[in-house]
């Protein structure tokens, strides 16, 4: 299972990448780091500035043929600057598009309302975006892990870091689910 984890050159929280890259990988998978800028993304703990790791692709010489899944790790920043920039966008989109799975946690589904992909949907976030899930037309649940199976594609969605044994679980399900087909 190919997974790319896209994020911004800066913002995401650290343990929302960490985790569940390191869930991938336990489970036998290959995920992939995918920027809008070549380099190293700078994560963050809260506010502080905390690790970085190396791109390994950018999302505009990137195709989702080449996965077969998406997670979206949140923080603040983070998909505030990737709804800002098209290449991102319209990968999110062309995934949902694809029919494949994708997952995002915390204020990740940001990215996910301005590739207008919510709506019909029920999923979770922080809780500072239910209004825009609303807004999008979406459904906001406050659950730990949400799983939405509406068409075109899966979302797994989660609320916060504290939330990320579910997270994992649900979206590690879905993905190996959708894989073995």
């Amino acid at each position: 299972m190919r997974v790319a984890f896209l994020m911004a050159p800066e913002g995401v929280e650290q343990i929302e990448l960490t985790e569940p890259w390191q869930a991938v990988l336990d489970a036998g998978g290959q995920p992939s780091l995918l920027s809008t800028k070549p380099g190293r993304v700078q994560a963050f703990k809260h506010l502080d500035k905390a690790d970085t790791f190396p791109v390994d692709a950018t999302v505009a010489d990137s195709s989702v043929e080449d996965y077969d899944a998406l997670v979206l790790p949140g923080g603040l920043a983070n998909p505030d600057a990737l709804r800002l920039d098209a290449a991102a966008v319209g990968f999110v989109r062309d995934f949902f598009g694809a029919g494949k799975p994708v997952a995002a946690i915390c204020h990740g589904p940001w990215t996910l309302v301005e590739a207008d992909v919510v709506r019909g949907r029920t999923l979770t976030s922080w809780p500072s975006v239910r209004t825009d899930i609303r807004n999008a037309g979406g459904t906001w649940v406050d659950e730990e892990a949400v799983v939405c199976h509406a068409a075109p594609a899966t979302l797994v969605t989660s609320r916060k870091p504290a939330d990320l044994k579910a997270f994992n679980k649900a979206f590690l399900a879905e993905f190996a689910a959708l894989s073995s087909r």
